[in-house]
């Protein structure tokens, strides 16, 4: 078995040879800037270009074998309607290998997709924002199966919702020549740190599977800064969540009996007047869990604005915090592919970081040393 760690900085200390992007680290940060244009080993396909005035037709490769119809189309026919894409597929007018197919077949190796012309609007300014995205994602890891990136707070890890870029898309743009990229898990746009993202269909699958398994043989860990003096070195929380909508059709989630079983470890590490620092291990990966856990047992995350203290935010952001303080800190986790484990960690980010050393100045700690 072995073991590859990333530490500080984002640099990677190999047990072994590993192929890694050989990028010269930036001399002001320190850091691996993410690489515009790099090519992966084996063949590259692009993804087929949609005509707006004549039906294209696309092959099928490996590594886009076992996905759904569906979802293969929402994803190469960006800006294009998701009621647009259903309305084609049910009438017949995608195929496969000449065939009608449901929307949730399968798709093989070798396959021929029959798509109709599609107008699909790409916008300048998305283009733009991907290239300007490129020095904010610095590599943690990199091998054929799989890129770790530190993704910064304030940027949506794919585009929906109002949001028409995130780092998957940039990460695509950047790497034109990339024959598949694709989100392993997700974090919430304002929290930064360790995001995976599949560099092959076999390494994603691998990987959904293991967060599936409700991450059991992943050790996920953040660091978060909450409102309230918390007191015990260490808590189990088990509490089930439930999703639901508002009345403008935004997501949230709260502790109910007939929600999903959640599972969080609290760890105490440093401890203010006014505040504390934890870590919090993921046991299960539901929607906002570390937020909704936090805030139900009365330690709202410090500039959560979803479910925080709003006055206390306010008045936070006047003190210098202008974002949620929570980073995806630590991951440990079995390769997909290969027979070993893979041990990353992304350093607090200097905002976060800055904050905590002007909590210390102005406030007395009575636990934890300094972060």
């Amino acid at each position: 078995m072995i073991l590859h760690r990333v530490v500080q900085e984002g640099r990677l200390r190999p047990a072994g040879k590993l192929p890694l992007n050989e990028a010269r680290l930036d001399g002001l940060t320190g850091r691996r800037p993410f690489q515009a244009g790099t090519q992966i080993r084996g063949s590259i396909l692009k993804m087929p270009d949609i005509s707006k005035d004549s039906v294209t037709r696309a092959q099928i490769s490996e590594d886009e074998a076992g996905q759904r119809l569906d979802n293969y189309l929402l994803r190469i026919c960006k800006g294009v309607p998701k009621s647009h894409v259903y309305r084609i597929l049910r009438s017949g007018e995608v195929r496969i290998n000449k065939k009608r197919v449901d929307a949730s077949y399968r798709l093989q190796a070798g396959d021929e997709i029959r798509i109709p012309p599609i107008r699909i609007a790409e916008k300048q300014q998305e283009v733009d924002a991907g290239a300007m995205m490129r020095s904010d994602l610095p590599v943690l890891f990199e091998d054929d199966a799989l890129l770790a990136v530190n993704k910064p707070a304030g940027i949506a890890v794919h585009g929906g919702s109002g949001v028409s870029f995130g780092v998957i898309e940039a990460l695509r743009q950047q790497r034109p020549l990339a024959r598949f990229l694709e989100l392993a898990h997700r974090l919430d746009r304002e929290t930064s740190g360790i995001l995976l993202v599949g560099k092959k269909r076999s390494a994603l699958t691998a990987l959904h599977d293991m967060f599936r398994d409700g991450g059991r043989q992943a050790d996920k860990r953040y660091l978060v800064l909450v409102s309230g003096r918390w007191m015990e070195k260490m808590r189990d929380v088990r509490l089930p969540l439930h999703k639901y909508l508002l009345d403008n059709g935004e997501r949230r989630v709260r502790v109910a009996e007939d929600g999903k079983f959640s599972h969080t470890v609290f760890r105490l590490l440093a401890r203010w007047q006014r505040f504390s620092l934890l870590e919090a291990q993921l046991k299960t990966g539901r929607t906002h869990q570390i937020r909704v856990h936090l805030a139900h047992l009365g330690f709202p995350i410090a500039g959560d604005d979803k479910y925080g203290d709003f006055a206390l935010n306010k008045a936070l952001q006047s003190a210098g915090l202008k974002r949620m303080f929570l980073h995806a800190w630590k991951m440990d986790f079995p390769h997909p592919i290969k027979d070993e484990r893979v041990a990353l960690e992304a350093p607090l980010p200097d905002a976060l970081a800055g904050f905590l050393a002007r909590l210390s100045a102005n406030e007395e700690k009575d636990y934890g040393e300094t972060f």
